[in-house]
C-alpha cells in the first residue's frame, strides 16, 4: 500500500514539473503567435503531459512487481540448491564394481599421476568428489571428510582419502593446496585435478557425472581393497556412519 502511494506521489510530481517546463518553452515560441493558438497548445500539453505521466507510473509500478517476482524466484532457487545437514536426509547405499579408466591426473603437490596407481596402492580407499569454488554441497562433503580424517587417526585407522576436482580448468594444484590446507588435510588426504576429458572419464566411471559440476550430488565411496566392489553412499553420510562402514569392510 505504501509502495503504491509512494508511485502515484512521484507521477503527481512529474506531471506538475512537465506542464511548466513544457509550457516555459511553448510560451516562448508562442510569443509570435496569437493567444487562442497558446490556449490550444496549452491545452494539447496538458493532455500530453497526463498520458506520460501515467505512461511512467506504469512502468515504475511494473518494474517493482518483476523485481519483486526475481527476487522471489532467486530466493527459492537458492533455497531448492541447498545443503542439508549431515545425517538430516537418508543415505542410499549400494555395492558397486566400477572399472577405473586409465587417465593420467594431477595431485595438489603438482604431481603427474596415474590414477589406476594412485588408487591400487594397497591401501583402503574413501573417496569423494568436489570443486574448491563450490558453495553449498562441496563444503559440507569436505568438512565430513575433514571429521573422517580425524576419527580415523584417533582409532589408528589407515585410509587413502581422495578429493577428485570435477572444475579442473579452474582447479589448479595451487587452489587445491590451499583448499586442502583449509581443511587441514594430512599426507592421507589428497586432491586430483587434471584435464576436463580425464576428470568427465573418473566420473563417469563412478556413475557421477551429471553434465554440469552444479548438477553434482553428495556422493562417498568406499572400497577395502583393489578388485573389490565400492560401497556407494548417495547423500550426505555422517563421518561416524562412514568410518563404520570402512571397519565393517577391513575388519577394524
Amino acid at each position: 500500500m505504501i509502495q503504491s502511494v509512494e508511485r502515484m506521489l512521484f507521477a503527481h510530481v512529474f506531471f506538475i514539473l512537465s506542464i511548466g517546463w513544457l509550457r516555459g518553452i511553448y510560451m516562448k515560441a508562442g510569443i509570435t503567435v496569437g493567444r487562442g493558438d497558446v490556449r490550444h497548445g496549452r491545452q494539447l500539453i496538458t493532455r500530453f503531459c497526463l498520458v506520460a505521466s501515467l505512461a511512467l507510473a506504469s512502468t515504475v509500478a511494473l518494474s517493482a512487481d518483476e523485481k519483486a517476482m526475481d527476487e522471489h524466484h532467486h530466493h527459492h532457487h537458492h533455497h531448492d540448491h541447498g545443503a542439508a545437514a549431515p545425517g538430516s536426509s537418508p543415505v542410499v547405499r549400494s555395492q558397486v564394481a566400477y572399472e577405473l579408466p586409465a587417465v593420467k591426473l594431477v595431485r595438489h603437490d603438482g604431481q603427474s599421476v596415474s590414477l589406476t596407481k594412485e588408487l591400487d596402492d594397497g591401501r583402503p580407499v574413501i573417496l569423494n568428489f568436489i570443486y574448491t569454488s563450490c558453495t553449498a554441497i562441496c563444503p559440507v562433503s569436505s568438512q565430513i571428510m575433514s571429521s573422517v580424517q580425524s576419527q580415523m587417526a584417533k582409532l589408528s585407522l589407515n585410509a587413502h582419502l581422495v578429493s577428485f576436482s570435477i572444475d579442473p580448468e579452474f582447479d589448479t594444484p595451487d587452489r587445491l593446496r590451499k583448499y586442502a590446507k583449509s581443511y587441514d588435510a594430512k599426507s592421507q588426504w589428497h586432491f586430483y585435478t587434471g584435464s576436463a576429458q580425464s576428470s568427465i572419464a573418473v566420473q563417469k566411471a563412478f556413475d557421477a557425472y551429471r553434465g554440469d559440476k552444479m548438477n553434482h550430488l553428495p556422493v562417498t565411496f568406499i572400497r577395502q581393497a583393489p578388485g573389490k566392489p565400492w560401497v556407494r553412499l548417495e547423500g550426505f553420510a555422517t563421518p561416524e556412519r562412514i568410518v563404520q562402514e570402512y571397519q565393517a569392510l577391513v575388519g577394524g
